[in-house]
Formats: C-alpha cells, sequence, structure tokens
C-alpha cells in the first residue's frame, strides 16, 4: 500500500477546512520535503480562506509559516539531511502550504532551527521577517548589511507605522542593524513602546501622532521631518496625514507593505509597495532565511512579538483563524501539530 499523508483543503472561499489524505510527497532536485510540527497563522490566511484573494486554484492548501523536520531532500539540495530541524516559508501552490503533515518547499526557503527556539516560535518568524526584509531592501533601497555588506544608504531618520505588528517590530531591529546611527522613530498604542526600545527604536509614539505629526518630527534631526516612512500596517490608507512628517526636502520615501489596502500617496513622494518574497530578488537574497538563523544565533534578532499557542493539531487551524479574524494585537498565534 502506497504512503500518504494529510492535507488540510479548502474547497471554495468561506468554505470549511478539511482533511484530505494525498500521496506522500517526493522532492523535486532542489526541494526538500518538511514534517511539521508547528504552523503561524496569518492575516493572509483567513483572507485566503474567506475571500481566496491569493488563491490560485481551489481546492487549496493555505498556511505561509511553519517549522517541522526534514522528511526527504532533492538530489541538488545542499546543507540539509533527513532529521534536521528546520524553519520554512510555504504556500504558492500546494504542495508548500503549511497547513499539511508534509509541505514540499524549495530550498532556499529554508533554514536550520536554531536549538534556542521551540518549533512553535521558529514558526512564527519567517513571513514576518522576510516582509520587513524587503521593506526595507526593496522599499527604503537600505542594503541589509549581512546580504549585503557593499552597500550604503544615506537615510538619517525613518519612521515605523505599526511598530507593534509583527513586521513592524521586526523592521526596527533590522534598521538598526543596517542603520546603527539612525534615528527610528516608530507609532503604536503605548503599552508596546518599551518592548519597540529595546528593539531599537530611538521613540515611540502614540498611533494619534499619525494626525498631527509635530511630535514626530520635532524628534527628528534638526526638527525636520523624516527621510522615510516604513509603513507595516497600512495606516496611511486610513491617516494620509502622516505624510506630513516627512522632510519636504528630503528624500520623500515611502514603503508600503501590501496588505489589500490602496494608499493615496500625495505627489512628489517616492512610493514603493513591497511583499515578503521579493527579498529574494534583492542583492544576497536568496540567502536571506539563513540568514535570519544565524541573526537569531548571534542573538542580533529576538522574536519580534510574543507567540500564543492557539491549540494542537490540524484541527485547532481553524479555531485559530477564526480567533485571528477578530484581531489581535503584539502577539502572534501558532498551532501545534
Amino acid at each position: 500500500m502506497s504512503k500518504t499523508s494529510l492535507q488540510c483543503q479548502i474547497s471554495k472561499p468561506g468554505g470549511p477546512l478539511t482533511q484530505v489524505f494525498v500521496p506522500h510527497p517526493t522532492p523535486g532536485p532542489d526541494e526538500i520535503c518538511i514534517r511539521t510540527r508547528a504552523v503561524a497563522l496569518n492575516s493572509l490566511d483567513w483572507k485566503n480562506r474567506a475571500f481566496g484573494i491569493m488563491v490560485q486554484s481551489w481546492p487549496a492548501v493555505l498556511g505561509i509559516d511553519a517549522a517541522g523536520v526534514i522528511d526527504s531532500v532533492g538530489e541538488s539540495t545542499k546543507d540539509f539531511l533527513p532529521g534536521d530541524e528546520v524553519f520554512s516559508l510555504c504556500g504558492m501552490g500546494n504542495r508548500a502550504g503549511a497547513f499539511q503533515e508534509i509541505t514540499t518547499v524549495p530550498s532556499y526557503l529554508v533554514a536550520k532551527k536554531p536549538a534556542s527556539l521551540t518549533f512553535e516560535e521558529a514558526a512564527s518568524l519567517p513571513i514576518c521577517y522576510l516582509t520587513a526584509a524587503a521593506a526595507i531592501s526593496v522599499g527604503l533601497h537600505v542594503p541589509l548589511p549581512y546580504l549585503d555588506s557593499t552597500g550604503s544608504s544615506s537615510l538619517r531618520s525613518i519612521l515605523v507605522l505599526g511598530g507593534s505588528s509583527g513586521v513592524g517590530a521586526a523592521a526596527i531591529q533590522l534598521l538598526r542593524l543596517a542603520l546603527p546611527s539612525a534615528t527610528i522613530l516608530t507609532t503604536s498604542s503605548a503599552k508596546h513602546h518599551a518592548h519597540l526600545v529595546s528593539f531599537g527604536a530611538t521613540e515611540c509614539f502614540e498611533r494619534s501622532a499619525h494626525e498631527d505629526t509635530s511630535a514626530i518630527k520635532a524628534a527628528t534631526p534638526g526638527g525636520a521631518g523624516v527621510d522615510a516612512i516604513l509603513d507595516a500596517v497600512t495606516a496611511a490608507a486610513k491617516q494620509p496625514s502622516v505624510f506630513t512628517a516627512l522632510n519636504p526636502t528630503g528624500p520623500k520615501t515611502y514603503s508600503q507593505v501590501v496588505n489589500g489596502e490602496n494608499v493615496e500617496v500625495p505627489e512628489g513622494i517616492n512610493s514603493t509597495a513591497v511583499f515578503g518574497r521579493q527579498i529574494f530578488g534583492a542583492k544576497g537574497g536568496t540567502t536571506a532565511m539563513s540568514g535570519l538563523a544565524g541573526l537569531v544565533q548571534s542573538g542580533k534578532y529576538k522574536l519580534p512579538v510574543k507567540v500564543e499557542v492557539v491549540g494542537k493539531g490540524f484541527d485547532a487551524i481553524e479555531q485559530g483563524l477564526d480567533k485571528l479574524m477578530k484581531g489581535v494585537s503584539g502577539t502572534k498565534y501558532v498551532v501545534s501539530v
């Protein structure tokens, strides 16, 4: 009898997740099959479940963050062996969805799990980190030194909108690595401020500062305003007055993390819409995941937000997504499988 593995499939927008057994996957030459031990839940997952916004065909296997143990590797794969504990970006086709017993992904999306992290903690990291890296490298044109040691940037001040989000808290840490002497400002609710300062933020502001940016501008060199804005939560869609925080004589750079909301960007502002997978096309970007593992191991990158395990087993994914839909702040939901 041939081997099988379990997938959580959804057959239509708004439909339930159904557990289905499929043939046991075989990796391509440069692919890795990972037996999942934990999966993270992201807003894209519930949006795909509800609306199918990025689903190319049905039935679909959702999920973009996972950690587990390597089941098998392709013949061209280097540096990985069956039994290695790893974490990975997933998604982009049913073989690669995270919500299944064995996910199959290209090797450059995989990194060895640092021993200091649990599977649940490791699963919480990939997409938020990769999106932050893309927002900085592609959106702000600031090279990340552990990926590209030859680049440079003239930015002196950056405002991160949504600093307490997974992407925002990741971006603050990476910006501090890339620009050690820069003024890094951020907005979030007050309960997160001390946490964000520990990550490298120079000063934190309440979200009300999006409407009256005078305090933000006063915290920049010479009170001129920030050189750039990194919008981790598309805050400018609802509060466009935040653009007045930009220095009118500066580069006026705006890096917008794509989340489905449209932002009306004022004329004269250099805007780039970014998403996580763009980092792989940047200089040194194919080593982004191994770079993350190295940063964690060296203590230069911390879990950006608190990790909360919301259940165990594939049955818990649906309830976890329902909980995520209701909103969460400063926390990443994870399911142990």
